[in-house]
């Protein structure tokens, strides 16, 4: 039984030094955005309890960000405290001005910035509308599960 529990030892010992690390952060920041399209497409502006075109006028909310990177051990290869601070230190000029900016849009921004402080890095970045409706997008520098068909 030995050799048995030896050999689970070093399984785990593997699954450990091969495991995907990542941290995450939250912050929120106040902004302003619209959707111009609202109020004139057909399928946006449908004149029933479906429609939508209220979006086209600039609106408040509180966008709630969560961004998830991958780092490489685990003694703090990226300190939370200090990758949230800067994270929010990018939106320190006030109520965010977003105009047409869909939370996609905001993800893929702040992904640019992220990225080229912190290259070659797997980031996931959600992107919500006061905590409520939102996207959430993967940056990941390699996608093997696209290559199975299911």
């Amino acid at each position: 039984m030995e050799q048995q529990e030896q050999a689970d030892m070093e399984k785990r010992q593997r699954i450990k030094d091969k495991a995907f690390r990542t941290i995450f952060v939250r912050f929120q920041k106040e902004g302003i955005h619209c959707y111009p399209a609202a109020a004139t497409d057909p399928a946006l502006a449908t004149g029933d309890e479906y429609d939508v075109s209220f979006l086209a006028t600039p609106h408040r909310h509180i966008f709630h960000f969560e961004v998830t990177i991958e780092v490489f051990h685990n003694d703090r290869d990226i300190e939370f405290i200090q990758f949230k601070r800067w994270l929010e230190n990018q939106y320190s000029q006030g109520i965010l001005e977003l105009n047409y900016k869909s939370c996609e849009m905001i993800s893929d921004d702040l992904y640019e910035v992220i990225a080229t402080r912190y290259p070659s890095r797997n980031i996931k970045i959600k992107v919500s509308e006061d905590d409520e409706n939102g996207a959430t997008i993967s940056y990941n520098r390699t996608q093997p599960y696209r290559n199975l068909a299911i």
